[in-house]
């Protein structure tokens, strides 16, 4: 099983999402955390479970309909490099 890793910058992003929801529902927000952070999981034990990403190198975790985890898989972990609303654009 591989180690999950976030970067920096993914989970600051991570945090300014949640911070957006919580202002009109901190239930929301904390589920919403939980959901997000929940969905990486399957990646430990299959990397390659989720689709290829846009950018070479990248594969995509859709963790909510609105919101995609953008991830690198290591030698011995996997690491998630951005949270990324649906709308937003691709990061690189």
């Amino acid at each position: 099983m591989l180690t999950i890793i976030w970067k920096e910058t993914a989970l600051d992003e991570l945090a300014e999402i949640i911070s957006f929801i919580a202002e009109v529902s901190p239930d929301a927000a904390t589920k919403l955390y939980e959901k997000i952070k929940a969905a990486i999981l399957p990646a430990a034990e299959h990397p390659y479970l989720f689709r290829s990403g846009r950018v070479a190198g990248t594969r995509e975790v859709i963790a909510h309909p609105n919101y995609l985890l953008v991830y690198e898989v290591g030698i011995d972990c996997i690491e998630v490099v951005a949270v990324l609303h649906a709308r937003q654009q691709y990061p690189r």
